[in-house]
């Protein structure tokens, strides 16, 4: 077990096995750069306060709270949807809005919600919403996040669960489950915990929870070149 220090992170490195070859997996890099996060954070907070397009306020309102903080939303408005179909009306909205702490005036939320319902049906679609509501990010970085996906689905099921991991992640190189205090089970929900929001864990990711977590991280790196070659590295593409 290495710890490593330097540049941008700090952290453990976790071992993975993939196609026979060991992968030391850096911590710091799975979660972003914690530089580039608090400087994401400080920005969106100073943009914030010269925002007026309620959309962008919300994004910034999301951003503000690190890379987690879009998929976190997204995350609660999925826990209110009772019915599974995707969908939300005004009231659900504007509640996910508020058990989310954004803060929002009502007419604002209202006006957001009309200009997401484009039909007029009463209800949008928060995939939708979530997509628009992501950081724009180029084909190459869509493209590489989708190939680390795929990497650890080994089921090809969409989802990545404690499944997925079995084989792939060696958890013998932990530090906790050398000295006892989790077992093998407890590493990988920890694992996949880091992609999940705080507020609604259930130890599997889904490819929308796993683009919104690298969307966050997108945001706080300017260069395509930086971010890719941190993928690349990241999960040995």
């Amino acid at each position: 077990m290495e710890t490593r220090r330097g540049g941008d992170w700090e952290g453990p490195l976790l071992m993975f096995t993939v196609a026979g070859c060991n992968i030391n997996f850096h911590a710091g890099i799975m979660a972003g750069t914690s530089r580039h996060d608090r400087e994401m954070a400080v920005n969106a907070k100073k943009q914030l306060s010269v925002c007026t397009d309620p959309v962008e306020s919300l994004r910034l309102q999301c951003l503000a709270r690190g890379s987690s903080g879009i998929k976190g939303l997204g995350r609660t408005f999925k826990i209110m949807d009772d019915d599974n179909n995707r969908t939300l009306d005004m009231k659900e909205f504007i509640k996910g809005l508020n058990d989310y702490g954004v803060l929002i005036e009502k007419e604002e939320a209202v006006a957001m919600f009309q200009r997401f319902d484009r039909d007029n049906s009463g209800f949008i679609d928060f995939d939708e919403f979530l997509l628009t509501l992501r950081p724009p990010m180029s084909n190459a970085r869509k493209e590489v996040i989708t190939q680390a996906f795929r990497k650890l689905d080994k089921t090809n099921d969409g989802v990545i669960t404690i499944e997925d991991l079995r084989g792939v992640y060696n958890v013998k190189y932990h530090p906790k489950y050398q000295n006892g205090e989790w077992t093998e089970e407890q590493v990988f929900r920890k694992f996949l915990d880091s992609f999940d929001s705080p507020y609604d864990k259930d130890g599997q990711v889904t490819k929308e929870e796993f683009l919104n977590y690298y969307c966050g991280v997108s945001a706080s790196i300017d260069s395509d070149v930086y971010f890719i070659l941190m993928m690349k590295n990241a999960w040995k593409l």
